[in-house]
């Protein structure tokens, strides 16, 4: 092994090692220092390598580990002796410029935080208005497609079947049908009733409504069913579940980025589950009940009933979980107060008579869910 001073080798206690970077061949070499760091093997010179293209690499303590930017990426120098290394680095005066200083780092650090707080605006600002301008834009077949999607994991939790009763099937129908017209939808949407003790209900992309049955058995009226469908109409009039769904997928795909999901998959979890447990915003709560009062109206009926339904409901089973009206639609004294103050007398004809009332209740047939 040799140590260079000027163009001449001179012997080292400890031998200096060069990979190609091609191969996994370890070479013992010997190094001249002149105009540029030259490696030599037994037989004649391997490469020449330019002081100025020489950076530091990782490397274990007592070696210094040599790379060069016009050589393989992986082609390594292996420099165990000391004063040998001392004299290659004194002549390498661009042997640090790749690693990152002070100024650097904080630099790095700045534009970090840039990036965080203009993530952070994106998804309190630009995210609501982006799903806001998109959902009513969304064709009708995409939007279908994620209806049906939706629907078949509806069924898979709250029951693969709907109820099929004949008589209380039509008179679901009529009630629907009455409320669809009121309401200016048009003939593809669709309700059903599935056989689930929750009381619940769902709006889904695609003018799909879900009525669990839990929600019929507490019903005492046709009106009282019927201001919960209105308000779930309410929501598909004005695409909440789509803007729902495109805000907290992107939400949750630029919080994945600002995290590290670079793969955005929490996106789809986020979305998949807000269509399940379709939960709405305050101010899309808001504009449901207010369309709810509307119908209501229209067909000379109060909403009063509805609000006195979801009170009886969430004041016997508010803390029983996520799987209650009162976890999707959160119910409030102030909205409970103002469904109470739009109260008027009927002026309209019944929704349904008694007896396809009756028919309704008993839709999903006398057995247990």
């Amino acid at each position: 092994m040799s140590d260079v001073f000027a163009d001449t080798p001179v012997q080292s206690g400890k031998p200096t090692i060069f990979f190609d970077g091609v191969s996994s061949r370890r070479r013992q070499v010997t190094l001249i220092l002149g105009d540029a760091l030259d490696i030599h093997e037994e037989g004649g010179t391997l490469l020449h390598w330019p002081y100025a293209d020489i950076r530091r690499a990782d490397s274990p303590p007592g070696i210094l580990r040599l790379a060069a930017t016009s050589a393989p990426p992986l082609a390594r120098l292996e420099i165990r002796d000391a004063a040998l290394a001392a004299e290659v680095a004194a002549r390498c005066t661009r042997l640090d410029e790749h690693r990152t200083t002070r100024s650097g780092v904080a630099k790095i650090v700045s534009w970090s935080v840039a990036a965080a707080v203009s993530i952070v605006c994106v998804v309190l600002f630009g995210v609501p208005l982006a799903a806001d301008r998109l959902a009513p834009l969304v064709p009708k077949p995409v939007e279908r497609r994620i209806g049906d999607a939706a629907e078949v994991q509806m069924k898979t939790i709250f029951g693969r079947g709907v109820c099929e009763d004949p008589a209380g099937k039509a008179a679901f129908t009529k009630l629907v049908n009455r409320l669809r017209d009121a309401a200016g939808l048009d003939d593809s949407m669709t309700a059903g009733v599935l056989p689930s003790s929750i009381p619940n209900a769902f709006a889904l992309p695609g003018g799909k409504v879900f009525v669990l049955k839990g929600l019929l058995d507490k019903a005492e009226s046709p009106d009282e069913l019927a201001g919960i469908l209105a308000h779930e109409l309410g929501h598909l009039k004005h695409y909440d579940n789509m803007r729902g769904l495109i805000y907290n997928g992107g939400t949750s795909f630029l919080i994945g980025l600002l995290f590290g999901d670079i793969t955005g998959s929490s996106a789809v979890i986020f979305a998949s589950r807000s269509l399940v447990e379709a939960s709405y915003s305050r101010e899309a709560e808001t504009g449901a009940d207010t369309f709810a009062i509307e119908i209501m109206h229209a067909l000379g009926r109060s909403p009063k009933p509805a609000a006195q339904l979801m009170f009886r409901i969430t004041g016997k089973e508010g803390g029983s979980g996520l799987t209650n009206i009162l976890a999707s639609h959160p119910l409030t004294e102030d909205r409970l107060a103002r469904m109470t103050k739009e109260d008027r007398p009927a002026s309209g004809p019944p929704l349904l008579t008694d007896k396809e009332w009756q028919a309704l209740k008993g839709i999903c047939g006398s057995g247990k869910v």
